[in-house]
């Protein structure tokens, strides 16, 4: 399960437009089918469950109802970018899910987003819209009942994450880097440092081994040989010195080449 949070926008159609893969139509009624989960406070906001009657472009204009009853509420970036858009899918392999389980997945999304905050009575209004395989789609406005501007957490899309995770144990769904499509993944620097450093380090195959082997080999191989061997520590000793260079020219020549006697 792969959470995605996209740009804030000011208009909540195009959101619903995504999330149904289709335009809005005021003539497409969504039923509970659809519209899985919502803010708590729906059902007492609205007479007899009208809302399970609604159409599409009903549900647009009820998310978008915050901006005509606060005009002037407004982000801390002074816009009016209410509209918050999320949506998870889950693995191509993973089992199809009832509609309570995707309800169960809406509520703890919206709660790890901050936007549903249980005992809260004046939260955002949100709704929650599976309509395409393995996908749902959760849309809010973060101008609460009050008219006070609900702040998304800076790190919203990790506690998104954590709780996909979570969703996923509970659920018994598939993990997104388990699958067969799944990547690996990218080893982190530290770990490949500390891989290089354990094959320096191993004595049996790393290169430290080799080249202490070929250290031994060599130093073996000089004791072996004459005058390779040291008594104590000082000089070598007449029996192991090695004799003095013989001249080519013969004694008393000095490196006087041979020829004829000089005055002759």
């Amino acid at each position: 399960m792969i959470p995605r949070l996209k740009e804030r926008t000011h208009r909540s159609h195009h959101p619903l437009e995504e999330a149904l893969g289709r335009p809005v139509s005021p003539n497409e009624g969504l039923t509970e089918h659809t519209v899985v989960a919502h803010w708590p406070g729906l059902d007492h906001f609205t007479l007899d469950d009208e809302h399970k009657s609604w159409t599409a472009t009903q549900w647009a204009e009820h998310l978008e109802g915050p901006y005509v009853e606060h005009p002037f509420a407004a982000g801390p970036d002074d816009d009016r970018h209410a509209v918050l858009h999320v949506d998870v899918r889950l693995h191509p392999q993973d089992r199809h899910l009832t509609g309570p389980e995707w309800a169960e997945v809406a509520h703890r999304l919206a709660r790890a987003a901050d936007i549903e905050i249980p005992g809260k009575k004046s939260g955002c209004r949100w709704i929650a819209v599976q309509a395409q395989p393995g996908r749902l789609d959760l849309i809010a406005n973060l101008i609460h009942l009050d008219g006070a501007w609900h702040a998304p957490p800076a790190d919203i899309l990790r506690r998104l994450s954590d709780q996909a995770r979570s969703i996923e144990q509970d659920l018994n769904l598939i993990p997104p880097r388990t699958g067969h499509s799944a990547l690996p993944a990218a080893p982190t620097a530290s770990a490949q440092l500390a891989r290089v450093l354990t094959q320096l380090a191993d004595e049996q195959a790393g290169p430290l081994a080799t080249v202490r082997g070929l250290v031994e080999h060599t130093a073996y191989r000089i004791a072996c040989q004459p005058g390779g061997r040291q008594h104590g520590h000082g000089a070598p000793s007449g029996a192991d010195r090695p004799p003095p260079p013989r001249d080519p020219a013969g004694p008393g020549h000095h490196g006087r080449p041979p020829g004829p006697a000089p005055g002759r």
